[in-house]
């Protein structure tokens, strides 16, 4: 049997420098020309195993949804947010993660002390973690509540894509979740751009 990675070593880095409350906070939907970019805050029990928890991109659909189950029910508290496509256009896609991010986290019933977030940006033009936080490259990878925040915000956004899917079958949303594949590119030049679609996204359309 595989053994359990350790995740929880920047939480104990975290405690141990007096910080009591620490969420991780992730996002998904950076890179897709449809729909809103989704981030995710979570705050886990110390020291809680979730087999089979890592960064939700290392993982099949079937196992997110899964843990997606165990995290919501098991975690301290959670949030998840997202900023959409009209925003996306008006701002810049940096500033509309790290706003997506900032509200996640907003949306805690308990104000955490320090967020580790995935990534090696904190603000954009237009948008900024304004959080006590630390930077963690590959976070999702090293961090039991980041990776817990990348299932959230990964599932969340692949449902509300999957239901734009019902709203506008001609464009087989529930394919490729928006993102720029070659059937993706063949149906728009077909179609034309929906409601939902990034229109900066698609300059070179």
């Amino acid at each position: 049997m595989k053994e359990q990675k350790d995740l929880w070593c920047p939480e104990r880095e975290c405690w141990a420098k007096g910080y009591e409350t620490v969420c991780g906070c992730d996002e998904a939907g950076a890179g897709p020309l449809a729909g809103p970019v989704y981030a995710a805050a979570v705050i886990l029990p110390r020291e809680l195993v979730i087999p089979g928890l890592d960064d939700s991109k290392k993982l099949t659909p079937k196992k997110r949804d899964e843990l997606y189950d165990q995290i919501i029910t098991q975690a301290v508290d959670w949030g998840v947010a997202w900023v959409g496509p009209e925003e996306i256009d008006a701002t810049d896609i940096l500033s509309a993660r790290m706003n997506a991010m900032q509200r996640a986290i907003d949306k805690l019933g308990i104000t955490p002390d320090l967020a580790l977030l995935d990534g090696n940006r904190d603000h954009g033009k237009a948008g900024a973690v304004t959080t006590p936080h630390i930077m963690l490259v590959k976070g999702d990878s090293l961090s039991a509540s980041i990776a817990a925040a990348s299932i959230l915000a990964k599932v969340s956004r692949d449902r509300y894509m999957e239901e734009a899917a019902a709203q506008y079958p001609q464009y087989a949303f529930e394919k490729h979740k928006g993102y720029p594949t070659k059937l993706h590119y063949e149906l728009l030049r077909q179609y034309g751009p929906c409601p939902i679609h990034r229109r900066s996204f698609l300059k070179k359309l």
